[in-house]
């Protein structure tokens, strides 16, 4: 049970025991979310989410404003012709505006999908022509080759946009903006006027040169790539196309861009910033941009440069892009929406048998009653953008729809509780972007997950996730109704387990491996594969990967790492300093990948039969 701000009043953990919220607890996030009085304020616009094509009834006649314009009085009920999306309901008595969200109920969903994903981590997917970091032409070339092997769709980390310093955040899930694209991912000698340029090429020259290092330097193929921006947009400037782009984006580019031309000045941390533009609302926001006219609509015009060559990336292929379950506290979107978050909450989960100490994320929460006294518009126009990138999205921790556990400031994971969020209002959102987009939607449901949520999710038309390392079953008993891999950028590769190499890199990271699991999964391969400890570990791969080809989910996954038998998977979950996390390159540029002999019996083993 949750009390009136959404608090649960505990909850229980993986071995069914009940943890009851501590009173502290509940008073820290309510005093976080700004809760006053027995509960939340009535909104200014009450919120309707029906069904389209259902009539319930009215209370009085009411003057419909139809999404785009159209206004007709109706009464007694909603008219059976109401058409997805989002109208106003305006009582001809006076009475407070009502925001009617129209829902399809499902999410789209092609009913004969089927079709194998190429899985990449773009960062670590450098041709000859990269700058030391994979970027959006190389995701086009990705595309390309995929198509040409019968992929269906080319699944990428989230391409969010991080801060605007010299330091670019390596963690594609701690971002500035979940709603804006990373520079860092620019072709430079694709932007206009770049190819011949002498500045343009002496960049590139040195950003090559970052190609032969093992690991990704971000902050170094950023400084080049920055710096050869900063000469095309001293000599070009804005031209028309851009500006209509610009005027299209309305007042969120404007936003972002501000907080990147003030992080350049100030530095970031913009809760230490002046008083009067701490806020993008601020009179001293807008006096600032005046001043500074040519620094924000440089950050605009990086904006309209990335948008542009990832709908080029895409045209290959469409993408099934990632999103991230939250924002940088001192980022773009944490400015931009503070009215909306939690102060000093981040988000985690609770301690486990698995991590004793819990996990703290350090992402701030949106305010259930302030999101959805917003009618979820913020939450809209981000998936708006994301689902309109590609052919799919791919939400992170899909059950923060549900709940999120948030930790109170100033606390751990053991003293955080359960906030419950009106899911079936976020997927009647979802759902209408979803449909609008034309793209299919898959959440990322690994771990605990109320029964209840995923009966919602398969309702809406979300594909679940399965991963064969969690899985019991083997593939032909997994749903059809999602998305099958043999692992993630958090766990195991194929190679890591098959040959040991996992638990030396845990060693190695400080951690010590849990041995009983790892061979777990060693004997969930075995009998997946029918081959025997002594196979080479080529012949695992392909042997898994054709096996998991046979589960009849709508997608089928393989990634780089496991079809070039890396032993390291990208991300050690619990370490940071001690490992070179979301750095590891491919140990061979993308013309040698697709040469590849084992790429080729593995993507061969993934096509539909």
């Amino acid at each position: 049970m949750a009390d009136p701000w959404g608090i649960d009043d505990g909850y229980f953990d993986v071995r069914g025991h009940w943890h009851a919220t501590p009173e502290a607890t509940r008073v820290a996030l309510r005093e976080a979310m700004g809760a006053e009085g027995d509960g939340p304020p009535a909104p200014e616009h009450p919120l309707w989410v029906v069904r389209a094509g259902d009539t319930p009834s009215l209370l009085g006649p009411c003057e419909l404003r139809v999404e785009g314009g159209e206004a007709r009085r109706v009464e007694h009920h909603l008219p059976a012709d109401l058409p997805v999306g989002y109208h106003d309901l305006a009582p001809l008595d006076g009475g407070p505006v009502t925001r009617l969200i129209a829902a399809p109920g499902r999410c789209h969903l092609p009913p004969d999908l089927r079709e194998w994903v190429l899985s990449v981590q773009l960062p670590a997917c450098r041709s000859a022509e990269s700058w030391g970091v994979g970027d959006f032409a190389d995701l086009r070339a990705l595309g390309t080759w995929a198509a040409a092997r019968g992929g269906g769709m080319v699944a990428v980390n989230p391409l969010h946009a991080p801060l605007p310093t010299d330091r670019v955040e390596p963690s594609p899930y701690f971002p500035s903006s979940r709603r804006w694209l990373t520079p860092v991912a620019l072709r430079i000698e694709e932007v206009a006027g770049a190819a011949g340029h002498p500045a343009v090429e002496a960049h590139a020259a040195g950003a090559r040169r970052l190609n032969d290092r093992p690991l990704l330097d971000r902050d170094a193929a950023w400084a080049h790539k920055k710096a050869a921006l900063e000469v095309l947009w001293a000599e070009q400037g804005p031209d028309l196309r851009f500006e209509r782009w610009r005027d299209e984006q309305g007042d969120a580019l404007e936003d972002y861009a501000r907080f990147c031309a003030l992080v350049e000045h100030h530095g970031a941390g913009w809760r230490s910033w002046p008083d009067d533009q701490r806020h993008p609302g601020s009179p001293g926001v807008a006096e600032f941009a005046g001043a500074n006219r040519d620094r924000v609509a440089f950050w605009a015009w990086l904006q309209f440069l990335a948008a542009d060559q990832l709908g080029r990336a895409e045209e290959p292929l469409p993408l099934l892009t990632d999103l991230a379950i939250g924002v940088d506290p001192d980022g773009a979107d944490a400015w931009a929406l503070q009215d909306m978050l939690a102060t000093g909450v981040r988000v985690g989960a609770p301690p486990d048998e698995f991590n004793r100490a819990g996990q703290d994320w350090g992402l701030p929460p949106f305010v259930p009653h302030a999101l959805r006294a917003a009618g979820y518009a913020p939450l809209a126009a981000l998936w708006r953008a994301a689902l309109g990138h590609g052919g799919g999205l791919r939400i992170d921790h899909v059950m923060g729809l549900f709940r999120l556990f948030w930790i109170p400031p100033g606390g751990g994971p053991a003293d955080g509780a359960y906030v419950r969020y009106r899911g079936d209002e976020l997927l009647a959102v979802l759902a209408i972007e979803s449909m609008r987009a034309g793209a299919v939607v898959v959440g990322e449901d690994l771990g605990t997950v109320e029964p209840e949520v995923r009966g919602a999710l398969e309702a809406a038309g979300v594909l679940s996730m399965r991963v064969a390392w969690f899985e019991e079953a083997p593939p032909e008993h997994y749903p059809a109704q999602a998305l099958a891999a043999m692992s993630t950028h958090d766990l195991p590769t194929v190679a890591g387990v098959w040959s040991g190499e996992d638990a030396a890199d845990q060693r190695a990271a400080g951690i010590e491996p849990d041995q009983d699991a790892l061979q777990h999964l060693a004997g969930r391969l075995m009998r997946l594969t029918g081959l025997g400890p002594d196979a080479p570990v080529d012949d695992v791969i392909v042997a898994a990967h054709e096996r998991l080809a046979a589960a009849p989910s709508m997608l089928v996954a393989g990634s780089l790492e496991d079809a070039l038998a890396l032993p390291r998977r990208p991300n050690l979950p619990g370490t940071t300093d001690e490992r070179p996390n979301w750095s590891l390159a491919l140990p061979i540029p993308l013309s040698e990948v697709f040469a590849d002999p084992l790429v080729a019996r593995v993507t061969n083993a993934l096509r539909r039969r």
